[in-house]
């Protein structure tokens, strides 16, 4: 059963990777251009094999890694079925290599496909989020949520990412938002953890993959967040498939989202 002990455990060595391999290089780093489009570094490599090396010392256990190819994502799933690593290297490479400071490492371990412990790390702030299944999320020591978030749609603060959104759905978001005011800071997993903080009331992102929402998935649920993919689903994981993910700071705010998307659709 996960513990907070390897959640610590796990927080440690993100702060010692990000000391080590990832800072030293921030306002240094080259932006390259993956085959899907998405801002690959060196740093991002630098930092993924460090946590490879760093991991065993909790789990020994195979290993999913954004910076990894697609045959050997799926060939570390299949050997992972009593438990696996997701890691997403550098959470915003776009931001870090820009110099924008809103970026995190996150790290997730997960059994049968749901997170049993995770952590997402934003060295900037030195805000670290994590999370063990059945033992509520925390911020720094201090537990999830800051504060109570809003009752109504109509005062929400919104984390809204355009990409991959259905275009009418956009386009709705755009010229009729349902919320009081709408922010975007380029971090997929960052942003689950500020709606599990309280400092977003509803998100939504039309195309994460396992490595976005696999630990910053379990820092909401334990912070009460409800959370599925558009349409009202359960979000399953699948390293090899995107999910548009919707989030709310808590069941009711969800339902109300998902309600207001849903009749956006088209």
């Amino acid at each position: 059963m996960a513990t907070l002990t390897q959640a610590r455990a796990l927080e440690s060595i993100l702060r010692d990777v990000s000391r080590e391999a990832v800072m030293p290089a921030f306002l240094r780093a080259v932006r390259e251009k993956k085959a899907d489009g998405s801002s690959l570094t060196e740093v991002d490599v630098a930092s993924q094999r460090a946590l490879i090396a760093r991991l065993p010392e909790i789990v020994d256990a195979p290993v999913i890694g954004e910076e990894m190819n697609a045959t050997q994502q799926a060939e570390a799933w299949t050997a992972g079925a009593d438990g696996v690593w997701c890691i997403d290297p550098i959470d915003g490479t776009t931001n870090f290599a820009n110099g924008v400071p809103v970026f995190s490492l996150s790290v997730a371990y997960l059994v049968d496909g749901e997170t049993q412990f995770g952590v997402v790390y934003n060295p900037i702030a030195d805000e670290s989020f994590h999370a063990a299944r059945g033992h509520g999320a925390w911020l720094n020591g201090t537990r999830l949520p800051l504060r109570k978030p809003a009752t109504r749609l109509e005062d929400a603060v919104a984390g809204i990412d355009f990409k991959r959104l259905p275009p009418q759905l956009a386009a709705a978001l755009v010229t009729t938002p349902p919320y009081y005011s709408q922010r975007n800071f380029g971090s997929s997993a960052l942003e689950w953890c500020f709606v599990a903080a309280g400092r977003l009331d509803v998100y939504i992102h039309g195309g994460q993959a396992l490595w976005d929402y696999a630990a910053g998935r379990l820092v909401a649920e334990e912070a009460g967040c409800g959370q599925g993919v558009l349409g009202g689903h359960p979000l399953v994981a699948d390293p090899a498939v995107r999910r548009a993910v919707v989030v709310a700071a808590s069941p009711s705010l969800y339902d109300a989202w998902q309600a207001w998307l849903s009749a956006h659709l088209g």
